[in-house]
C-alpha cells in the first residue's frame, strides 16, 4: 500500500527491496546542484570580503596573497556555474585543497580554508545522502 504520492513512508512503510530510496525533493539532482553552487557562490563572496580586514588586522599581505584570493574567488564563481557537470563537484573539493595550501601565504587563508572545507564536506554528504 502506497501513499498519494507513490511514497510508502507516506504510510509508515519501507520501500521494498530493489526501490530507490525517495528524497521527497520534486527534483533532487538540481537541490543539489544549488547546494553546491550556492556554496561556493557564498565562498567566493566571503573570499573577497576578507581581503580588506586581512590586511588590516592581520598584518602584512602580500600582492601575491592578494591575487590567490582573488584566483581562488574566481575559480569558486566558475565552479558554481558548472556544477551540472559532475567533475565539478571534485574540482570544488581540490578548491577548499587550493585554499588550505593558501595558508602558506597568509595564516588566516588556512583558517577560511578549514571552515569552508567543513562545509564542503557538509554539502557532499547531503548530496550523498539525497543522490544515494
Amino acid at each position: 500500500m502506497t501513499g498519494p504520492e507513490g511514497d510508502p513512508r507516506a504510510t509508515g512503510e519501507e520501500p521494498a527491496a530493489g526501490q530507490p530510496r525517495r528524497s521527497g525533493l520534486r527534483n533532487p539532482e538540481r537541490a543539489v546542484r544549488g547546494l553546491g553552487a550556492g556554496t561556493l557562490s557564498l565562498e567566493a563572496l566571503v573570499l573577497l570580503l576578507a581581503i580588506q580586514p586581512i590586511r588590516v588586522v592581520g598584518g602584512d599581505l602580500s600582492g601575491t596573497a592578494i591575487g590567490a584570493v582573488v584566483a581562488l574567488a574566481v575559480a569558486a564563481v566558475v565552479l558554481a556555474g558548472m556544477m551540472r557537470r559532475p567533475w565539478a563537484w571534485h574540482a570544488g573539493t581540490v578548491l577548499q585543497g587550493l585554499l588550505m595550501l593558501g595558508g602558506l601565504l597568509h595564516w588566516s587563508l588556512l583558517g577560511l580554508g578549514i571552515i569552508f572545507a567543513l562545509v564542503w564536506a557538509y554539502a557532499l554528504h547531503v548530496r550523498r545522502v539525497i543522490l544515494g
